[in-house]
């Protein structure tokens, strides 16, 4: 890149600019120095934040004000405007900010501010709160609580041997082999101990008694909680395959698993991917991008149409075809023994493994046990308290009231999960926030971005708008006359605005 290229560009903010030619809701990426700057405008109030989302650096530009947050445009992280806090995940970061004076109609900015910090708030909450799980949800409420100040004991137990990872990351760039391992933990390892957080992984909790408050470990120990966050998240759903042996036959949810499927796939031509999951077709594209032969075999007629409908079902499929992907759809494997794969349709192909994307199944063993109360998942109120005061559930495993769908529903979502995460870590320091967040999830395949808010299990009317083979459009998913969900290729705006109505205009109770 040339020397030119590295200096910032738009106008130069320190010498200002006009207040009355900067619209209501209006941004502006200009500089400060060498320091690029975004100076967002909300009523007569003006604000210079970093242009760049704290998540994977989005350009927030491009972004929508939405109240007193500004969200980023790729996957829906919110920042708050007058602190540049990261108020809802998958951003944990602030932004940086600097100061803004207004004189004789003109907008100046000064210096750069002290990174801003959480208010911590006098506690009411006291003793040791134990978090059960070390991914999206254990990790989001562990950070959020220590953000609020919350100056007493934390406990997490893991099962995995790594510490909490982006998730997403490992079936998209970094299975690609675009992203370098180092991008893949949310915190460094001193992160946990450096902030008083007792991390212990590969230590899984055996048994919760509610009734003593204490949980049971695998070798007998107990450990006593005042507060407990169950965030133990889903498993991978294993068919059983006729004739595979297990080395031959991987499942993707940990690092370790995802280190094991790029070990393998150094020394392998052909895969077979068996579902037709987003988690298995973002395994297709990541191992085609590195030259393997894949294979999908699923038993629907068209991926993803139970989710996304018809249309963006077989646009995706046309874009894995188009990159050399072989669909066996309407097919189960009969047998896969020794490098050959035999389908129930007859067809007969090689592979050296498979990587079994199927769906996952919520981990309920430990609420099962306790005696809570579960709903096909573990029944939460709007607070995320479970049937048990004082434990709460979070991620996969949930399943709460939601206001938009208008009933209960549980969803298997990276950003609900660490958004939930953050909400019980409120209400476990007695905030009595309720869950209203509007799902959301974003699926990548090849270069062609998927974003999905609300929630529609079933429609009565699909409206495309756009052109999605051209990858530019958005799919409303409706029932009753109201839009339930959209999904949307590189409408990002058209997104968020989405997301924006669906806060203020709640569905009502299904029949």
């Amino acid at each position: 890149m040339a020397e030119s290229d590295n200096k910032p560009t738009g106008p130069d903010l320190t010498k200002g600019i006009a207040l009355a030619a900067f619209p209501e809701n209006g941004m502006l990426v200009g500089h400060a120095g060498e320091d690029e700057v975004l100076l967002v405008r909300r009523g007569n109030d003006v604000f210079a934040l970093s242009p760049h989302c704290t998540h994977y650096h989005g350009p927030l530009a491009e972004g929508l004000v939405v109240g007193h947050t500004l969200r980023c445009p790729w996957h829906h992280a919110c920042f708050d405007l007058h602190s540049g806090e990261a108020v809802a995940a998958p951003a944990f970061d602030p932004l940086d900010r600097w100061n803004v004076e207004q004189r004789d109609g003109m907008i100046f900015v000064g210096e750069k501010l002290p990174k801003s910090k959480s208010r911590p708030r006098k506690q009411k909450t006291s003793g040791r709160i134990v978090i059960a799980g070390g991914g999206a949800a254990g990790f989001a409420a562990a950070e959020m609580l220590r953000r609020l100040g919350y100056g007493d004991d934390i406990v997490m137990f893991s099962d995995d041997t790594a510490a909490p990872v982006d998730r997403p990351n490992l079936s998209k760039d970094y299975l690609a082999g675009s992203a370098p391992e180092e991008w893949v933990p949310l915190r460094p390892n001193d992160y946990y101990a450096g902030n008083g957080i007792d991390l212990r992984l590969g230590t899984p909790i055996a048994a919760v008694n509610p009734r003593d408050r204490h949980v049971v470990l695998a070798d007998g120990g107990t450990l006593a909680f005042d507060r407990l966050l169950l965030a133990t998240g889903a498993e991978p759903v294993r068919i059983p395959v006729p004739g595979a042996a297990s080395s031959d036959v991987f499942t993707l949810r940990s690092l370790d698993d995802c280190r094991k499927i790029i070990a393998r796939a150094e020394s392998a031509k052909r895969v077979l991917v068996i579902g037709a999951s987003f988690i298995g077709l973002e395994v297709a594209a990541s191992l085609r991008t590195r030259g393997l032969e894949v294979h999908v075999v699923a038993p629907e007629a068209r991926p993803m149409e139970k989710v996304l409908g018809p249309q963006l079902g077989d646009v995706i499929r046309a874009l894995h075809e188009e990159k050399g992907v072989h669909f066996h759809l309407q097919a189960t494997v009969g047998r896969f023994e020794n490098g050959h794969a035999t389908l129930t349709n007859g067809s007969v192909f090689d592979a050296d493994f498979a990587v079994m994307g199927a769906g996952v199944r919520p981990r309920t063993a430990l609420a099962q046990s306790a005696g809570l109360a579960l709903d096909r998942g573990i029944a939460v109120n709007s607070h995320l308290e479970t049937s048990a005061p004082g434990i709460y559930a979070a991620g996969d495993i949930a399943r709460w009231p939601d206001r938009h769908y208008g009933a209960a529903i549980r969803v298997e979502h990276w950003v609900v999960a660490t958004r939930q995460g953050q909400t019980a870590a409120r209400n476990m320091l007695d905030q009595h926030e309720a869950f209203t967040t509007v799902p959301f999830f974003w699926s990548q395949h090849y270069d062609m971005p998927i974003n999905y808010v609300g929630h529609a299990e079933s429609w009565d009317e699909i409206c495309v708008e756009g052109d999605l083979r051209a990858k530019d459009g958005l799919v409303r998913l409706r029932r009753g006359g109201r839009t339930m969900a959209v999904a949307s290729v590189f409408r990002d705006l058209e997104s968020l605005q989405a997301e924006a109505v669906m806060e203020q205009v709640p569905c009502p109770p299904q029949a």
